[in-house]
């Protein structure tokens, strides 16, 4: 089974990422899924949890996950306020939406071990092509280029049947930006 953790604020969508990256593995790639939230104070800007569970057999586990193979970070300022490498596999991944390279969070306790660290600019690719700093579908986009959960075509088909006609094309074309972006190593 392979575990998700999905760190943001109120408002960042990162429910919406977990619940779609949810809907690709299980109505478009054949696998099982969970995907839910984990609410502190629920009030915008308030650091908020999500979680995505992927697996090939049906998933009777429906605790929060504790122990995770992937973190993916919608909002850096939350570095200074929750460890975000708590529970991460040793193998385990994390992608950053940051315009600082991977280099300098390896300066961070602890961040030094981890196996596959990225970070792409997500809140620069969101102000240009959505005109809203809205990261949660491009860092979707990023976590799938790097770690293969789920194929680039089944995001798409999730974003079709999840989200307004409106709203379709523009989080399709930025979600394969950071897909194509760390998939070709050119993500810091």
């Amino acid at each position: 089974m392979k575990e998700i953790r999905w760190h943001g604020r109120g408002g960042n969508g990162g429910f919406t990422s977990a619940r779609l990256l949810g809907y690709a593995a299980a109505l478009h790639c054949g696998k099982y899924a969970q995907a839910f939230p984990s609410f502190g104070p629920e009030r915008r800007g308030a650091p908020v949890l999500g979680f995505t569970r992927i697996d090939d057999n049906p998933i009777t586990d429906h605790s929060q996950v504790y122990s995770c193979d992937c973190v993916i970070v919608l909002d850096e300022t939350l570095l200074d306020v929750v460890d975000i490498l708590e529970g991460l596999k040793e193998d385990g991944s994390v992608f950053i939406n940051s315009a600082l390279p991977a280099e300098e969070f390896r300066k961070r306790p602890g961040f030094d071990k981890v196996k596959h660290l990225v970070t792409i600019d997500a809140t620069a690719i969101a102000l240009q092509e959505l005109g809203a700093n809205i990261v949660n579908t491009i860092m979707m986009g990023a976590a799938v280029g790097g770690t293969d959960l789920v194929t680039m075509e089944a995001l798409e088909a999730a974003i079709d049947g999840s989200m307004s006609p409106a709203l379709r094309e523009k989080n399709k074309k930025v979600t394969k930006m950071a897909y194509d972006i760390v998939k070709g190593g050119m993500a810091k």
